[in-house]
């Protein structure tokens, strides 16, 4: 009864560790878009950064997952969790250092609604780099770096010793329904991430600091950032607070009566599980006093004997392909919605949040409980998974029907005459009704014209002066208005501040686009528990955390660290007009190539 207490005693405080990082996991993807803008810096760079939570998990994880096994695995556990805490806080600190944050704009919100100026100057705009020296010669993301290197190395013992800490000391019918608990659980957590991230998201960076009246940006603004480092302030503490129940469970409890005997293998598992003399001279078990010389000497024939296993090297290939798609897709998918729906970074992480992740911890839960009900062996489990993942495979192609055109943006996918047709070349943003302004082709300060057309800048859409204040700012005499209007012309040529709306049929488009997300999220996470129990099926039992420690090795080095880069490095390939630094250097891109970034995003998809 005590072993049964103390079990569901570790699955409970398991499946909050789950939680809490899972938490703080989904809240840095949620703050891509915002990390972007905050340090000025490409997609391919966040890939970078968001990678480094696998660098530090791949400093250890295979010694951790070797000889924590040997040892106390609820107080490493909890040793883990303390130190993901200390990172996810190490993150946040740029924001203490950094000064408040700055944005191009052409709109001085301290003006009363009667005073007028002109956005067409008559000198220069080119920027003076004035203020150029108070850049640090260290760039801040740095910290951010580093703190996800710090949470990766925290988070190393949370999986392969809880998991097998379960599969030791549970019974063997109730291990898939724990196991199944903990990663829905797990994917629990990505919700209230996302949701705190859309929340934070919606609250101003220096929110507190500065007068939100002379805030001339809307969420919806690619220069616009939230309040990122408040929410790893949050999952900091939660991380915290699930390291304590870890230090009050016991290091082993007894074994069910089922497992006493090694040998005990069904008939299916004798299939893929072979001795190795080499790897068995001594079989050790957690009661034992710690030989750390024995261990270290058995370790290489150990590895050797697993990497025997054909089965399980099928399997490690087969989920190494699957992770950089997942991880692609999770990385990026708000990023996505975003940039191709005309969504904001909060809406879009409100959806992840609400829609798409709770339709995996469904799936992921009904996977387990289909396994128990139908007793799936290893076969059962191998033809299940498989079969799930081959039919979300077909539904995904549909997203390709799926598309939207791009934003209509004079000089970027359309001339100032109304021909559509793409440029990269910032010579493309000038044209004769915009030529008596002597403006910056660098600025993103983007209007839209009562004709429907974006306009990088006042400056550039012609317009020759403005009325009102801050957000309610209208320009006036916009020339560029009347040469882009397409069939009759403007009555008025004004321009208010921000984006166009995005087109009717996108936004009819867009709940298709988020049905088709959910049946392919269920359907390829049902396979998800049936996969993952056949990976500690197929091996023999001392194994299992050294196993559970190589496929995280293998899938975070050759999935986690580099999908993250290259889907990056892609989307910024789509990249139409780029952002710059006060020193002139490339910053975050401002608008994306839509077509080709869908193209390029559903076949990694």
């Amino acid at each position: 009864m005590d072993r049964n207490r103390n079990v569901l005693m570790f699955l409970a405080a398991l499946s909050f560790a789950y939680f809490s990082k899972a938490l703080s996991g989904s809240y840095m993807k949620s703050t891509i878009t915002q990390l972007e803008r905050r340090f000025d810096i490409p997609s391919y760079l966040i890939g970078v950064i968001d990678g480094s939570f696998e660098i530090g998990n791949l400093l250890v994880i295979a010694f951790v997952s070797y000889f924590g096994a040997k040892l106390h695995r609820p107080k490493i556990i909890a040793i883990g969790c303390v130190l993901m805490s200390f990172g996810t806080f190490l993150i946040a600190m740029p924001h203490f250092i950094l000064g408040r944050y700055k944005f191009q704009s052409s709109v001085r919100g301290s003006m009363n609604s009667t005073t007028t100026f002109g956005p067409c100057p008559a000198s220069s705009a080119e920027s003076t780099q004035a203020g150029c020296e108070q850049e640090s010669s260290v760039s801040m993301w740095i910290y951010v770096f580093l703190g996800n290197v710090l949470r990766g190395i925290g988070e190393t013992p949370v999986h392969p010793l809880g998991i097998s800490y379960i599969d030791d000391y549970a019974r063997s019918e109730n291990a898939a329904l724990y196991i199944s608990c903990v990663q829905t659980i797990s994917i629990i957590g990505p919700v209230f991430g996302y949701l705190l991230g859309s929340l934070c998201a919606k609250i101003y960076v220096d929110i507190g600091y500065v007068n939100m009246e002379t805030i001339t940006i809307t969420p919806g603004d690619a220069r616009w950032v939230g309040a990122w480092w408040l929410g790893y302030l949050i999952a900091g503490a939660i991380t915290l607070m699930s390291a304590v129940p870890f230090w009050f469970l016991p290091k082993s409890l007894p074994i069910p009566v089922d497992k006493q005997l090694n040998a005990n293998f069904t008939p299916e598992q004798t299939r893929f599980i072979k001795d190795s003399p080499s790897a068995m001279e001594h079989k050790f078990r957690p009661e034992e006093p710690a030989n750390f010389h024995q261990m270290a000497k058995e370790f290489v024939p150990t590895l050797k004997s697993l990497l025997g296993s054909p089965v399980y090297i099928t399997y490690l290939c087969v989920t190494i392909i699957q992770f950089n798609s997942l991880i692609g897709m999770v990385t990026y998918k708000p990023k996505y919605i975003e940039q191709h729906y005309g969504k904001s970074a909060s809406k879009a992480n409100f959806l992840m949040g609400m829609v798409n992740i709770p339709a995996v911890a469904l799936g992921m839960f009904s996977g387990g409980v289909l396994m128990k009900k139908f007793k799936l062996g290893v076969m059962g489990a191998a033809k299940f998974a498989f079969g799930t993942s081959l039919l979300g495979y077909f539904l995904s192609l549909f997203f390709f029907a799926m598309g939207c055109d791009n934003a209509k943006v004079a000089g970027i996918t359309m001339s100032y005459t109304g021909v559509e047709g793409l440029s990269y070349q910032q010579p493309s943003l000038f044209s004769e009704c915009n030529s008596g302004c002597l403006c910056s082709g660098s600025d993103w300060d983007p209007v839209c014209g009562e004709n429907g057309i974006t306009y990088v800048s006042p400056c550039l859409a012609g317009c020759t002066s403005s009325t009102g204040a801050g957000k309610n700012t209208v320009f006036h005499q916009c020339r560029c208005v009347a040469v882009t209007g397409a069939g009759s012309q403007p009555s008025n040529l004004t321009a208010s501040l921000g984006h166009c709306p995005i087109r009717d049929s996108c936004d009819t488009m867009f709940p298709y686009f988020l049905f088709l997300s959910v049946i392919t999220s269920f359907i390829i996470s049902l396979g998800g528990t049936p996969g993952f129990m056949l990976l500690i099926r197929c091996i023999k039992p001392e194994f299992k955390s050294l196993a559970l420690g190589v496929h995280t090795l293998a899938t975070r080095t050759l999935a986690g660290i580099p999908a993250p880069i290259y889907f990056g490095a892609v989307i910024d390939t789509t990249c139409l007009k780029w952002g710059n630094t006060k020193c002139g250097r490339r910053g975050a891109c401002r608008i994306y190539n839509t077509t080709a970034y869908s193209f390029h995003s559903i076949c990694f998809f």
